[in-house]
């Protein structure tokens, strides 16, 4: 159980008031205090780990169930979820306290409710990576040759997901927005589906749905995610779970970090485990270990203000209905002080 020394706690103390000179939290002293007696409890006999439908590879590698059976605290691991707008809705339900998803759904989340408190709280970032296992797509016999061409197009994609920010900067690249193209809005594995049997023009998705296509079948790829998902994406949690029990979001944060780092010094390893797990053809396998990035990084204010723009962008193109303050899902340094590992820098 963590107990902060009295040091520790001088630490987190000169740490809220920077925070708070930077603008991220205003806090009083008796809110102070309840942090640090929250930072002390452990109340959950059981943790609820979200995965999708595109692999977890923490659940793959099976290594938090002994730390967490030492704890006492059993693992239940609750999925699988097409997306991760479907993940936080979940979340919300109380039935996941940690998982991990793109940069867009905890927005489209926070501004469908207005005047609430986020349940749904960032965590962790995820190391971005380079946008190749992302994309928009076409058949390659189709007369689209670049994403103007897309405007009164049928386009498939899961609505309120990383797909949806790509596809909207792309067209922003071009003039277009949004409202310039038919949204056929369906799960990943839908809208793949939806593309293959050429009742979509177009589709957006990712890997391991993008690299297998890539493989059974002849497409062209419009634009990829190179230089617009920069963000990588975030771990996040539910908020009561998270300040109440903040030494198991630790312990899961700490090995989620190491199965990270020894799967990004070696992904082939991870491709035998994706083609057992996902039942993936072994070249295909490969290809989606290569292009995906695992290890996690501490919220920075630098991270928080880029997600504040991805927020501000949804806001000016119409696409969500309210501007919202992504600061309401970051919690108190203390909070964090608690529950972030020292092996994430």
């Amino acid at each position: 159980m963590i107990k902060p020394s009295q040091p520790q706690r001088r630490t987190v103390l000169k740490r809220i008031v920077q925070y708070s000179v930077l603008g991220l939290f205003t806090l009083s002293s008796s809110l102070v205090g309840s942090l640090v007696q929250s930072t002390q409890a452990q109340t959950a006999k059981v943790i609820n780990l979200a995965y999708q439908s595109s692999g977890d590879i923490v659940k793959s590698k099976k290594s938090v169930e002994p730390l967490f059976q030492k704890l006492g605290v059993t693992v239940n691991w609750v999925g699988p979820f097409a997306a991760g707008p479907q993940l936080i809705k979940a979340l919300n339900e109380g039935k996941v306290d940690i998982g991990n998803v793109g940069e867009t759904p905890p927005i489209f989340d926070q501004a469908a409710r207005p005047g609430l408190i986020p349940e749904v709280v960032y965590l962790t970032g995820r190391t971005p990576s380079d946008g190749t296992n992302q994309g928009i797509v076409v058949k390659a016999n189709s007369p689209i040759k670049k994403v103007a061409d897309l405007k009164g197009k049928k386009i498939a994609f899961q609505v309120g997901s990383n797909a949806q920010y790509l596809l909207a900067k792309a067209l922003q690249e071009v003039g277009l927005k949004i409202s310039d193209i038919q949204i056929v809005a369906l799960t990943p594995p839908e809208a793949r589906d939806a593309f293959i049997q050429d009742k979509a023009d177009a589709w957006v998705g990712g890997d391991p749905l993008l690299a297998a296509v890539e493989n059974t079948t002849p497409i062209r790829n419009l634009r990829n995610a190179a230089r617009i998902n920069t963000l990588g994406g975030f771990y996040i949690g539910r908020r009561a779970f998270v300040t109440q029990n903040p030494q198991l979001v630790r312990v899961f944060l700490e090995e989620a970090q190491k199965v990270g780092e020894a799967a990004e010094k070696n992904p082939s390893d991870y491709a035998k485990i994706l083609v057992d797990e996902l039942k993936l053809d072994p070249s295909v396998a490969q290809k989606v270990a290569s292009r995906r990035t695992y290890k996690l990084r501490r919220l920075t204010p630098a991270i928080i203000a880029e997600q504040q723009g991805v927020a501000d962008f949804y806001f000016a193109e119409k696409i969500i209905s309210r501007k919202i303050d992504i600061k309401e899902g970051i919690l108190a340094p203390l909070v964090y002080q608690a529950i972030i590992p020292d092996n994430i820098k």
